[in-house]
């Protein structure tokens, strides 16, 4: 009971800056409830949580700021640059429709594994419901389990490469994921910088050997079209990446999410430990909320032991209209000296046991 009193207590002292705010990210993340309930099953189903929850994951490591859209509210997607479907395999045609309308406005497209391949009630289509939008055809088939493959990179380790290879300086290659659509390019398809390395087989040692010539197949279909890009990973990165944790795995859905994005982050948060910030902003404030994920049990329900980290690093861009004029840490009831720059303000939260509030005033 005293922690439940400290709780209600800290935030009566911090209403004013709990209420009657917008989040201020640009990156939605879509989630399906209907690909849950009618996509192929309780093994797909379960496929699908699973791509969420390494989309989630991975946008959180990378600290990319996020908000969740429910896909019967597409409507919302006009305050976001990006649209993360990670496998939202079963979509209306109205679905579809106001997805394109969203690309069409200039919103870009980030989508997975069997997105748009079933109408809403989970039947399978011909093509992808999203084939113009994200510029693929499908050939029919799903390819899996896949063993002992690999992705190759385009390009020398150590050349300049496209940006979603961005860290991959010192790799030709890495291990590929479980389950892929064979899809092909509905047109004119620039070199892709992840192609496939087909399955070989793994033992007995003397047969670990690529059996052929390495097929030109695109294992990511990249667009640019107006203000809007598209990105079509035709696997279960996203799932593979919840399931096996491979950094590699992780570090390309972060680097997609950012090219496609195409535009600054709101805000930068650098510092030790695995923190989920996320920026609201109020008519006279503006309010990041970070909250410190350090654990081994962060996705495992109840954290059993708080690992503080510290100190976090925090860069907000502002609008031209934004007057900084103070800043304050609501949890620890300190100040935080603010740095101004050119279109931004920066300062240090020293230290974060498992939540902080930054409250940056406007004049």
């Amino acid at each position: 009971m005293p922690q439940v009193e400290r709780f209600f207590h800290w935030h009566k002292s911090a209403e004013k800056y709990l209420r009657d705010r917008e989040p201020v990210a640009r990156v939605a993340l879509v989630y399906s409830q209907q690909t849950s309930l009618y996509y192929g099953g309780p093994q797909a189903q379960a496929a699908v949580g699973d791509a969420v929850n390494g989309m989630y994951h991975a946008l959180l490591e990378a600290r990319i700021p996020f908000e969740m859209v429910h896909d019967h509210k597409l409507e919302e997607l006009s305050r976001y640059k990006l649209a993360v479907l990670p496998n939202v395999a079963a979509l209306s045609d109205a679905q579809c429709a106001a997805l394109r309308r969203f690309v069409d406005s200039g919103g870009s497209l980030l989508a997975t594994f069997e997105t748009s391949l079933r109408d809403e009630w989970g039947e399978p289509r011909t093509n992808f419901g999203l084939s113009d939008v994200l510029g693929v055809r499908y050939k029919n088939r799903v390819l899996g389990p896949l063993r002992n493959s690999y992705l190759a990179f385009r390009g020398k380790p150590g050349t300049q490469r496209h940006p979603i290879l961005a860290g991959f300086d010192d790799a030709a290659y890495t291990v590929n994921c479980i389950r892929s659509v064979d899809a092909e390019s509905a047109g004119a398809l620039p070199d892709a910088p992840i192609t496939l390395i087909p399955s070989y087989p793994d033992l007995p040692m003397e047969y670990v050997y690529e059996r052929a010539p390495r097929p030109d197949t695109p294992q990511v279909f990249l667009r640019e079209v107006g203000r809007a890009r598209t990105v079509y990973f035709p696997m279960d990165l996203d799932r593979t990446f919840w399931e096996v944790m491979l950094p590699d795995h992780g570090r390309l859905l972060a680097n997609a999410v950012r090219w496609a994005t195409n535009e600054p982050q709101p805000f930068e948060v650098s510092g030790p430990g695995l923190v989920d910030a996320t920026l609201w902003r109020q008519r006279d404030a503006l309010v990041l909320h970070l909250v410190n994920l350090t654990n081994p049990m962060m996705m495992k329900g109840v954290i059993r032991e708080l690992t503080p980290v510290g100190p976090q690093r925090v860069r907000i861009r502002l609008n031209a209209a934004d007057r900084p004029a103070r800043a304050r840490l609501l949890v620890s009831g300190k100040d935080a000296p603010l740095r101004a720059g050119s279109g931004s303000v920066e300062l240090t939260v020293p230290s974060v046991l498992d939540h902080e509030v930054v409250a940056l005033d406007l004049a």
